[in-house]
């Protein structure tokens, strides 16, 4: 079997980031079949067991997770054309008040923090910030398949084969689409059940199949819900929530 990069291998398991790996490899932290590996670019075998020292497995635990419902008007990353980044709104006046993770905040919080996926500016809901790679992997990985809810008002007759459509047969960019789960909640709501994110795709979606998107809002990514959160308001994912 043709063996790979340490860090590559690393990342795949889902022990951290290939370039978090890399720093832990240069630091000492990592071992392979019980023995120490510290050079970068170490190639091993896919079968053998990796294991991350103590100190190393307690730095990944205090990375931080944070979830965000964006309100319309905020761009996902950098600020752009006079929007501001939603990041922007991660300030402690506007931590939801029944956060039930008893985490104080602290600005080291908001050191590495980058999303794991995008919102469009008209669209709202769900949006994640991590420190985590290994989380950033499970959502905007090339193999990711995490499911992401989205509720999607539109205007135009939706028919049974319409829904079809949208679910399966659809393109976008000469690409085919991975099947979707689609339903309509009643007359002018859909919803929508991805596991990819093309750049606005369910808007480009609707908008093959002769609908118009009035709203958009993402309500659950993998097992995470939106829940009861404000718009505008942020939460630190519980322990017990996983993607």
């Amino acid at each position: 079997m043709e063996k790979i990069r340490l860090s590559k291998l690393m990342a795949h398991r889902g022990l951290c980031s290939r370039r978090e790996a890399d720093a832990f490899i240069e630091q000492g932290l990592v071992y392979v079949d019980g023995e120490r590996v510290s050079t970068l670019g170490t190639k091993v075998d896919p079968q053998q067991e990796i294991r991350l020292a103590d100190r190393g497995a307690s730095r990944q635990e205090q990375k931080i997770t944070i979830l965000l419902n964006k309100p319309v008007g905020f761009v996902s990353g950098q600020p752009e054309k006079n929007y501001p980044a939603a990041l922007s709104l991660l300030v402690p006046a506007n931590r939801f008040p029944r956060d039930r993770n008893p985490l104080r905040f602290r600005p080291a919080h908001l050191q590495g923090l980058a999303p794991a996926g995008r919102l469009d500016i008209d669209s709202e809901g769900l949006l994640v910030f991590t420190q985590d790679g290994r989380v950033a992997r499970r959502l905007i990985g090339p193999d990711s398949a995490v499911e992401k809810e989205y509720l999607v008002r539109t205007a135009g007759t939706v028919t049974a084969s319409i829904l079809g459509r949208l679910a399966h047969g659809l393109s976008l960019d000469g690409k085919p689409l991975k099947p979707a789960r689609v339903a309509r909640l009643n007359e002018a709501q859909l919803q929508f059940v991805l596991t990819e994110g093309r750049k606005r795709q369910i808007r480009r979606m609707c908008e093959l199949a002769g609908l118009k998107v009035l709203t958009l809002k993402r309500v659950r990514i993998g097992e995470v819900r939106l829940e009861n959160l404000p718009s505008g308001l942020w939460r630190y994912l519980r322990p017990e929530e996983k993607f």
